[in-house]
């Protein structure tokens, strides 16, 4: 249900179950763990994220969340493995995303969106807390208050909304999406390695978002 292609140092990991909004299951999680590892140890310049069908993710499979995959550690790790990766990080938001999988596209460096996409959180009215990192890079992304709106007061935001608020830096029609990640990577797929590493790290790669 996880989908990797490779081309040259371009990484593309597609989230595959789209007849069930691409819920994320244990499964599924572990396979993305596997899949950023491997974008970092095969010399991946450029990650781009994205999901088949209409949504980008409805979050955590809610059965599964019931049964504890809302609260487990792997949020925190996945998201931490995407934010450390030394390469360019897109997550190309074909559609919707929901609940933990914001903290998969908050990790990376740069998001896109179709203009139907929606983005919420709804922690408030499932009775779960928000992963620490997803509300520190939430914040860092679109200050204090418009984070409360999306944790406390359960706020649905557009993706016009999500753009003017910072969430993401451009909307893209569909047909386009994938083709306009390839060409923001286009940089760091040409440059050498240690440079592209180098100034991820001086814009803040790797470090403590909640500093």
């Amino acid at each position: 249900m996880i989908a990797v292609a490779q081309d040259g140092p371009l990484w593309t990991i597609t989230l595959n179950r789209p007849e069930k909004a691409n819920a994320l299951t244990p499964a599924m999680l572990a396979d993305l763990e596997s899949a950023v590892a491997g974008a970092a140890k095969g010399g991946a310049k450029a990650l781009i994220l994205t999901g088949a069908g209409r949504v980008f993710s409805a979050g955590a499979d809610l059965e599964e969340a019931r049964a504890g995959l809302a609260t487990d550690p792997v949020w925190e790790r996945l998201s931490g493995a995407i934010a450390a990766l030394p390469c360019l990080t897109i997550c190309a938001l074909n559609g919707t995303v929901a609940g933990g999988a914001m903290g998969v596209a908050l990790a990376c460096d740069l998001r896109l969106a179709v203009p139907g996409a929606a983005f919420f959180y709804p922690v408030m009215r499932l009775g779960f807390l928000p992963q620490p990192s997803d509300v520190a890079r939430l914040r860092a992304l679109t200050g204090p208050a418009r984070t409360k709106a999306i944790l406390l007061a359960g706020a649905k935001v557009t993706a016009d909304e999500a753009l003017v608020w910072g969430l993401v830096e451009r909307l893209v029609p569909p047909e386009l999406l994938l083709t306009e990640a390839a060409l923001l990577a286009r940089d760091a797929l040409a440059a050498d390695a240690a440079h592209l590493s180098a100034i991820k790290r001086m814009t803040g790669q790797g470090r403590d978002p909640k500093s």
